[in-house]
């Protein structure tokens, strides 16, 4: 048994660090694009200040609207008041986007959290990754991931919703069976370890080809 509980701790470990690598290199290229272009800001006032000198107004016009559509590719899609949990859920809804899946996010943390930031991350992290492996399932159409984080008094609130090829998934041993088969799952097991370490309560439901997470998590 010991043996057993060793290898599932490892391959757990071994997962998460995969999952790490792959939040940071998604968060990176966000703030690498974004980097870029303030690095050209410089160089757009100039050429504006060229046209404006030759008060080609037509010219000036026609500039900006070409810069207010490069800076929706790289203006934050969500902006909860809290700098990580901005790059988490803006690199997971850039890569959800990337793959055709519609995201509806609604997130707000308005006090400083007292729970590890780092810990919020990986659960938000595991959440999405779940919800885009179950979307990838369904035509493009019928993609979709609802987000919604906000405080209830003095805890923070996260539910995600998707939905799925299934109508109604199926629990095995008190818990719902991965999708991506046997030998998987581990981003669940991550999750409740997180949350139940936090002293937090989680509740998962599958109804109707929705699967929905909701999570409180105390901040005092």
């Amino acid at each position: 048994m010991r043996l057993f509980s060793a290898r599932t701790d490892k391959r757990i470990a071994h997962y998460q660090q995969e999952l790490i690598e792959t939040h940071y290199r998604e968060v990176e290229n966000m703030y690498r694009q974004m980097r870029g272009w303030r690095h050209d800001y410089r160089n757009h006032i100039q050429v504006m200040k060229a046209y404006a000198a030759t008060e080609n107004w037509e010219a000036i016009r026609e500039y900006l609207d070409q810069l207010d559509e490069d800076l929706t590719h790289v203006d934050l899609a969500v902006k909860t008041g809290n700098p990580m949990t901005d790059a988490i859920l803006n690199s997971k809804i850039s890569l959800a986007k990337s793959r055709k899946i519609q995201v509806s996010a609604d997130a707000h943390i308005p006090v400083k959290l007292s729970s590890p930031e780092i810990d919020l991350c990986c659960i938000l992290g595991n959440l999405f990754d779940n919800a885009i492996e179950a979307s990838m399932k369904l035509p493009e159409e019928e993609r979709m991931i609802r987000v919604y984080m906000d405080m209830k008094n003095t805890q923070l609130y996260i539910s995600f919703t998707n939905f799925t090829a299934d109508k109604k998934r199926q629990k095995v041993g008190g818990r719902f069976k991965s999708t991506k088969g046997a030998g998987h799952g581990f981003g669940l097991v991550r999750i409740d370890e997180i949350v139940k370490r936090l002293d937090g309560y989680i509740s998962r439901n599958s109804e109707d080809g929705a699967f929905t997470t909701e999570i409180l998590l105390p901040q005092v």
